[in-house]
Formats: C-alpha cells, sequence, structure tokens
C-alpha cells in the first residue's frame, strides 16, 4: 500500500509540474484587450451588439447603460431580445429604448419547438442585426467603453473571425471566489484558450459574456440553428468556427469586461445545473474519469500530507506547494487573496458536485429546466457538433 502511495505522490508531482508548464508556457502566448490599440478612423466595419435577455432585472440596465456607451465610428446598433422574461425585464428595456435611438427591443412571446431559449433570441436578433460584426453577450456584462473597439481592432488586423474574451468573473465570499479561480484553471486546461487561433488545432473556445463574430462567417457556419439545442452554445459557437475553417483567437478580458457571475452558492449550483453534463457531452463516462482525476490530483495530495509519511509524504507536500503556487498565479489575475489556496480541496469538491448534481438531475429529470422550460435529454444529446 505504501509503495502505491508512493507512486501515486510522485505520478502526481510529475503531471502537476506539465500542466503548471502547459499553462505558464500558454498563458504566456495570450493577449490582453486592454493591450491592443485603439482602431484609426474608418478600419473597422459596422457593428450589432446582440443581447439575449430573460428575468435580468437585477443586472439589465447598467449592463445595457454600459453596451450603450460603447464607442464605436458611426455608433453600434444595439439589440436585446426579451425572451418570455416574467419580470421587469420587457418595462426596463422598453423604457430604456424609448430615449436610446441604437437600442431595438424585440419581445419573445413564445418559445419555437426545438430551440434552447437563449439560443433562439441570439438567433432572433442576429437576423435582425445589419452590422457586419456581431457582438454576442449577455444581459448582465459590463464594458469598459473602448473594450469592443479593441477587440473589433484584434480580429480586423490578425485577419480572424471570431474573437472571444474571458472577462473579470465577480462573486462574493471566500468560497465562490475560490470557484471561480479553480473553474478559471480547469477551463483553461479543458480548452487550451493559447490554442484557439492555430488552425491546426482541435481546440475551440467561446464565451458567452463575449463573442465578436463576423456576420458572414456566422451565416456561412449554420447561425444558432446548428447549437439550437446546446446548452453550452458559447462553446459550440466557437467549435463551429474551428470546424468550418474560420479562425478564431482568446484575449483576457481583464478591467475590460466583467460579469457578476452568481451572486451565492444556491446561484451557482442551479445555475450550473443545464451544462455541468452537456460540458462533456452527456457522457457518464467522462463524469467519472473527471472524479477520480480531480479527487486524485488535487485533493487527496492535501489529504496526504497527514495520511502519509517519509519520502511519500514530501511528495504529496511538493504536489500541494505546486498546487498552491498555481492557485497564486491565477487568483493574482482575478484579484483574489493568494491565501484563498487553503480552501483549494473544497472548491475542487464544490466542483465536482457540481459535475454531479447536473449529472444526475439531467439523467433521473430526463433532460434539463433551464429558465422554466424542459428540454429532453435525447433531443439534447441529437444536438451533436
Amino acid at each position: 500500500m505504501h509503495d502505491a502511495l508512493f507512486y501515486l505522490a510522485a505520478a502526481t508531482v510529475v503531471f502537476l509540474l506539465a500542466m503548471t508548464a502547459e499553462l505558464v508556457l500558454g498563458g504566456r502566448k495570450l493577449r490582453r484587450m486592454a493591450d491592443v490599440a485603439l482602431p484609426a478612423p474608418g478600419e473597422l466595419p459596422t457593428l450589432s451588439v446582440v443581447i439575449a435577455a430573460r428575468n435580468e432585472e437585477r443586472n439589465l440596465e447598467e449592463a445595457l447603460r454600459s453596451v450603450l456607451a460603447l464607442r464605436w465610428e458611426g455608433g453600434a446598433e444595439v439589440i436585446v431580445v426579451d425572451d418570455r422574461s416574467t419580470d421587469a425585464t420587457g418595462a426596463i428595456l422598453d423604457r430604456m429604448a424609448a430615449t436610446a435611438r441604437r437600442l431595438r427591443v424585440v419581445h419573445v412571446a413564445e418559445l419555437p419547438a426545438g430551440w434552447l431559449g437563449k439560443n433562439h433570441a441570439l438567433w432572433h436578433g442576429a437576423q435582425e442585426a445589419r452590422g457586419e460584426l456581431l457582438l454576442f453577450t449577455d444581459a448582465d456584462v459590463v464594458m469598459e467603453p473602448t473594450a469592443v473597439q479593441r477587440a473589433a481592432a484584434h480580429l480586423v488586423r490578425g485577419g480572424f473571425d471570431h474573437v472571444t474574451a474571458g472577462p473579470d468573473v465577480l462573486m462574493p465570499g471566500m468560497l465562490l471566489r475560490t470557484f471561480g479561480v479553480v473553474f478559471a484553471v480547469f477551463f483553461s486546461l479543458f480548452s487550451r484558450p493559447w490554442k484557439a487561433a492555430d488552425p491546426r488545432s482541435r481546440f475551440h473556445i467561446g464565451i458567452g459574456a463575449f463573442n465578436l463574430v463576423r456576420a458572414r462567417a456566422y451565416r456561412e457556419m449554420g447561425t444558432h440553428r446548428a447549437i439550437a439545442m446546446r446548452p453550452d452554445d458559447d462553446m459550440k459557437l466557437g467549435k463551429l468556427v474551428k470546424k468550418h475553417g474560420f479562425r478564431q483567437d482568446f484575449l483576457i478580458g481583464a478591467g475590460m469586461v466583467s460579469v457578476e457571475w452568481y451572486a451565492s452558492l444556491r446561484e451557482l449550483v442551479n445555475g450550473l445545473k443545464k451544462n455541468g453534463f452537456a460540458g462533456v457531452d452527456y457522457r457518464l463516462s467522462m463524469v467519472w474519469l473527471a472524479t477520480v482525476a480531480h479527487t486524485l490530483l488535487f485533493v487527496w495530495p492535501f489529504v496526504a500530507l497527514f495520511a502519509t509519511h517519509g519520502w511519500t509524504r514530501g511528495l504529496n507536500a511538493a504536489a500541494v506547494a505546486i498546487i498552491l503556487v498555481v492557485f497564486a498565479g491565477a487568483a493574482r489575475e482575478t484579484r483574489v487573496p493568494p491565501w484563498y489556496g487553503v480552501i483549494f480541496p473544497a472548491a475542487v469538491l464544490l466542483f465536482l458536485y457540481v459535475v454531479w448534481n447536473s449529472t444526475l438531475a439531467t439523467l433521473l429529470g430526463g433532460g434539463i429546466e433551464w429558465r422554466g422550460t424542459h428540454y429532453p435529454l435525447a433531443e439534447l444529446k441529437a444536438n451533436r457538433i
């Protein structure tokens, strides 16, 4: 037993060192949106911002005012699709549209069969859009006035068809903020954003807070119709880009784009219930594999500090030290105190709980419940990309 734990600890250290090297070297390839030079007059094409909104009264007005304040030569049109809201979202939108010339509001009363609500709303808004560039974003995303200018300049100068950005994620409390850092690390390892621009790489990326795409490419790759039943529509939009031979890139949106992700633990668990299982294409084997791997690599070393001795304990101490260094680096990017890393295992267990909660809810419920609508699992699985 001791030998097995020793070899496990040694393998963990090797894996974590390789992981750290990948994150550090990959991260150095990423560019910050704030560092992109502003465009020259006439450099950028026309822009339409498309937002899907359902029951977003809490953050809608602040977010939408930031979008309306975006700097864009000639002005960008803003289209917000009110997707069957039952709160004050519709009234807020109509009030703001009465004084904002560039804001158009579309109210959707019924959801057609074969569509997820958000995906249909984004598709509907894109059909109304006249811009050569389309920015798909969420109704709670706040943007710095030059954010889209900089991202579009990067798109045009680099010859890209799609540019997505990672926002500042705002959440309260130690556990949620630690979870945000852990999620960012795992998401980076899963999506490899530094490989998005490589046409030879299978890795792709898309983030719902900021997906900027050429309208021509969007139409050619099938629009949101091609991902009509995907809860992970943002990532699958990025996959469509790569699948159809278009070029994409990722920008770090720190200081330029921000979103209040979840305001409580209950919101987090319920909010990720819809897409935790979808993220692995509804494969139970992948959930089991992720559970075992994350437990052995990121939770056990902390336990093993007290459960082992000798060289095995030393290797586990090295593993913990590597994990805390990685956490500190990621935490610095998100302005989270590095010492929050002491509850890293708790955040990993929360991550696994979220995934299993989504998996079991989807399997036992025969589908997902999202914003008041049930979507059958068979239809969700059928929409493979």
